[in-house]
C-alpha cells in the first residue's frame, strides 16, 4: 500500500492550524490543544518545520509558530520534503538519495521517473489552502478559545487563500 507517513499527516495538520490562525503566533501547546494531536508529536514536527522556509520560529516569552509564508505559496510538495526529503518512489528516481544496485540492467530503467515526477508535479499543485478544511472561520466575540498572539503585520488584510 502507498500511503502518506504519519509524520506527513500531522504535519499537514500543524501546518492546516498555522494557517487557520493566519498571520497569528501559536506555541506548541496551543497547537496541540487545537489539533488534539499528542504535546510530543507536536513539539517534534514543529522543530523540523521551525528550521525549515515554511514555519517561522519565535523565540522568547511571546514565542511560538507561524506560517513564513502566505498559505496559498506552501504546497504539499513543501511540507513532505522539508519533514521526510525529496520525493522519491525507488532508489532509481533522479531525487533519490540512494542507489539501486541493478539499475545498469534494470529493463524499466527510468520509467519509474515518470512516474515519480508525476506525482512530484500533483503534490505541488496542491496548496495548503486547498488542504485546509476550514470553511468559516468563527466569530471572534464567540470564540471560546483564548486569543493568540499576533505575529507579522496587526493590519494586514490578507485573506487566507492570498491577494484577491
Amino acid at each position: 500500500m502507498f500511503k502518506i507517513s504519519r509524520m506527513i499527516d500531522y504535519g499537514v495538520v500543524i501546518m492546516s492550524q498555522l494557517a487557520h490562525t493566519r498571520h497569528e503566533i501559536m506555541t506548541a501547546p496551543e497547537i496541540a490543544e487545537a489539533t488534539g494531536l499528542p504535546m510530543p508529536t507536536v513539539s517534534k514536527v514543529l522543530k523540523v518545520l521551525g528550521r525549515s522556509d515554511i514555519v517561522q520560529s519565535h523565540r522568547g516569552v511571546n514565542g511560538g509558530y507561524a506560517l513564513a509564508r502566505p498559505a496559498h505559496e506552501i504546497t504539499l510538495a513543501d511540507i513532505i520534503e522539508t519533514l521526510e526529503g525529496p520525493v522519491a518512489l525507488t532508489a532509481c528516481v533522479d531525487a533519490s538519495d540512494q542507489h539501486c544496485k541493478v539499475e545498469t540492467f534494470c529493463p524499466i530503467k527510468g520509467g519509474w521517473e515518470k512516474v515519480n515526477h508525476s506525482i512530484r508535479r500533483a503534490l505541488e499543485d496542491v496548496n495548503l489552502v486547498e488542504l485546509t478544511a476550514f470553511p468559516e472561520y468563527p466569530d471572534p466575540k464567540n470564540s471560546t478559545t483564548k486569543p493568540v498572539k499576533q505575529a507579522v503585520d496587526k493590519n494586514s488584510t490578507e485573506n487566507l487563500s492570498g491577494p484577491q
